[in-house]
């Protein structure tokens, strides 16, 4: 089983962190590879067993069902039942936690999937590097004097 976990602070208050990230149909409003996207049949986007269906910059269209949902401890976590590379078995959570030394945000992002061996790697350095990096990095440039 291959893992990626990526961390961050964030210089801002977990709950204006939490308030950006939380709508499971936002991501292409603050993170800037996902450019569209919709759950399907008309689910609350909080709804554990929802499916949000999105685009990314390239062009592929990914499917991520939702399994765990809480405003209480910042985290969402959902598993991808639809992407182009091949990987299965797929769990990730993002969560967040306050930093009591300045008011910002730890961030946690990880996953564990099954993928072909020689494809494991890149796949998760991809995830990573371009989705879970990518996404803290845009959050951090968003509240620099937006904190």
């Amino acid at each position: 089983m291959a893992k990626v976990h990526v961390s961050s602070v964030i210089d801002a208050p977990v709950e204006k962190v939490w308030e950006r990230i939380r709508d499971f149909n936002g991501l292409p409003g603050w993170h800037p590879r996902m450019v569209e996207s919709h759950i399907e049949d008309g689910r609350a986007a909080t709804e554990i067993g929802c499916v949000r269906n999105f685009k990314v910059a390239s062009g592929a269209t990914i499917r991520e069902k939702l399994i765990a949902f809480s405003d209480d401890d910042h985290n969402v976590t959902y598993t991808i039942i639809g992407h182009p590379a091949p990987i299965s078995n797929h769990t990730s959570t993002l969560r967040l936690e306050r930093v009591t030394d300045g008011d910002r945000t730890y961030a946690v992002w990880t996953a564990e999937f099954d993928a072909p061996a020689d494809k494991a790697d890149e796949i998760a350095k991809g995830m990573g590097e371009n989705v879970f990096q990518g996404g803290f990095n845009a959050l951090k440039n968003h509240f620099v004097g937006n904190g």
